[in-house]
């Protein structure tokens, strides 16, 4: 099992190109199920994106991937509409492929999902959507056994009690092809559902109330082919922020936009980080210091739960104290043991963990427990004395592309040792 090395100390400095973002190519790729052919370019070669190539794969869509140019093309119909469990039980957007096989085959069979261990993810906004839409769900033997009415789904309004990504994605990829108007309201607003939004319309699809929560979609007959760029990942951008402000360096995130950052970008301005937009990019800086910062996760435009282990790594050698408050998922501080073996001063309780920044962190051998876990420990060792070994680094391939690459071509002492 491959593991990263990394001696710390360094200031980085220069350019770091950010990949497509992750979670808006897995939720495009299975849009090919409605129509096309589509090509996506600006595709991320991760761990993630071949999972999601291998399960559409595996439907009978003909996937062609050229990892060197980030493109992928997708054509064909559906030959197969299960899902099986051994490739869904690896991703948990593996279940965006429901709401297309539902809307354009009449019915699918869809195990349900796995991903990283952070806590119970339910599907339930997803099916109880399509069952408004006039579909019958069944769960069977770890199944989703979904079926249309005769004629297809109908266009629905659809209220979300909760804020979910997912079940906006599915519900939206559903609602495209569903005889009628569908309403999406309480909609997640994440950039990557923008994103999709975008790339259905490419495609032929009517979408009103884009970048909103309350989504209008009136259904289409079919969907033609089309060609879409992946928006740069906002996730992986704040990654490298907290790497430049940690470091107490200068970087240029080639491509990536602040208004995707959301809340990431104030509290990382409140923490005493520089942000300003160029042409290129953001350049980000640390200024006078770092400041210890209270946040809580939200939905978008909220501090996205995604940065919250990477901004735990960073407060952790901050001048004071921060509270940091989950509300998205239970059991995501996974980390905070790994850190406090690098000497990080962290106390927490259920929800909420307090950092009490340290004046320096100490290089450890550690263990990735999830995926921004990995990174958040990759942070700490770039920050900390000595040497830092971070094992099981799987989960870090699901969601970064060549990470050790560019943090060594901005000036990183790392490697990545294969196991």
């Amino acid at each position: 099992m491959d593991r990263i090395r990394i001696r710390g100390g360094r200031r980085l400095s220069g350019s770091v190109p950010i990949s497509g973002a992750k979670n808006a190519v897995l939720a495009l790729m299975p849009a090919a199920l409605l129509g096309g052919p589509l090509t996506l370019t600006n595709v991320p070669d991760l761990a993630d994106t071949a999972t999601m190539a291998a399960l559409l794969a595996q439907h009978g869509v003909v996937v062609d991937r050229d990892r060197t140019a980030g493109r992928v093309s997708l054509s064909g119909a559906a030959a197969s509409l299960e899902a099986p469990y051994d490739i869904v039980r690896k991703m948990r957007a593996s279940v965006l492929v429901l709401g297309p096989l539902l809307a354009r085959y009449g019915q699918a069979r869809v195990s349900l999902p796995g991903g990283c261990a952070i806590g119970t993810r339910p599907v339930d906004l997803h099916l109880k959507g399509l069952e408004a839409m006039g579909a019958t769900i069944d769960l069977e033997g770890g199944y989703i056994e979904a079926r249309a009415p005769a004629g297809g789904l109908r266009g629905a309004r659809i209220l979300f009690p909760s804020v979910s990504v997912g079940a906006t994605e599915n519900l939206l990829l559903a609602a495209v092809l569903a005889r009628g108007e569908s309403e999406l309201v309480n909609a997640a607003r994440e950039p990557e559902i923008e994103d999709l939004a975008l790339c259905l319309m490419r495609m032929g699809a009517r979408i009103e109330g884009i970048g909103t929560g309350r989504l209008h979609v009136q259904g289409v007959d079919s969907l033609a082919a089309a060609t879409h760029r992946v928006l740069a990942d906002r996730i992986e951008a704040g990654t490298y922020a907290c790497a430049a402000a940690i470091t107490g360096g200068e970087l240029l995130l080639e491509g990536a936009r602040l208004e995707h950052l959301g809340a990431v970008a104030r509290v990382l301005r409140e923490a005493g980080v520089g942000l300003a937009e160029e042409h290129k990019g953001l350049r980000v800086t640390r200024l006078n210091g770092l400041h210890g910062v209270d946040v809580q996760t939200e939905t978008f435009p909220g501090f996205a739960t995604d940065m919250q282990a990477q901004f735990m790594a960073l407060m952790s050698i901050a001048d004071g104290a921060s509270m940091i408050t989950e509300t998205i998922f239970e059991n995501r501080f996974m980390h905070v043991p790994e850190l406090m073996r690098m000497g990080a001063r962290i106390n927490y309780h259920g929800a909420s963990a307090i950092v009490r920044g340290v004046p320096k962190l100490s290089g450890a051998p550690v263990m990735a427990t999830d995926l921004r876990a990995s990174v958040s420990l990759i942070l700490a060792g770039l920050a900390a004395e000595g040497e830092t070994i971070v094992n099981r680094v799987y989960h870090l391939d699901r969601g970064y592309e060549r990470v050790e690459a560019k943090l060594a071509a901005v000036g990183a002492d790392i490697e990545r040792i294969p196991g």
